[in-house]
């Protein structure tokens, strides 16, 4: 599900980089097969412990052919306002996932975004960055 590795601006890279050292960092500390409510909340704190600006549940509005639709989109988690992160507690990610995501920086004209599936035995093969 990787995109292509277009150059990106180096804090976005640096941002990335926070993202998957605190996916790592709870996945280690918890594993898998735990509700995703709770791998987010634990990665939101993570981030937040890295000075870094996370909200979680971001109400994402749609705009379409001159008016805003309330779709009842949220953002999983938004970082820095730049970086998307959506998470999955899944036994295999559905392509449908990257699509969503996709469309979700998208909508938002933001470039980099992470899927995470805590529900791997090894986090690295949970983790995929899409680029825009």
């Amino acid at each position: 599900m990787m995109n292509d590795m277009r150059a990106l601006p180096k804090e976005l890279e640096e941002i990335g980089t926070h993202v998957v050292d605190a996916a790592f960092k709870v996945h280690s500390a918890l594993g898998p097969g735990l509700l995703e409510k709770v791998y987010e909340a634990c990665l939101t704190h993570e981030l937040k412990k890295r000075a870094l600006l996370v909200e979680s549940q971001v109400y994402l509005p749609v705009h379409y052919d001159g008016i805003t639709i309330d779709s009842g989109l949220r953002l999983d988690v938004l970082v820095n306002r730049q970086v998307i992160i959506e998470l999955k507690v899944v036994e295999a990610l559905h392509p449908v996932f990257g699509i969503q995501l996709k469309t979700y920086l998208k909508l938002t004209g933001l470039r980099l975004g992470y899927l995470i599936n805590f529900n791997v035995p090894l986090i690295k093969s949970g983790i995929h960055r899409i680029i825009l």
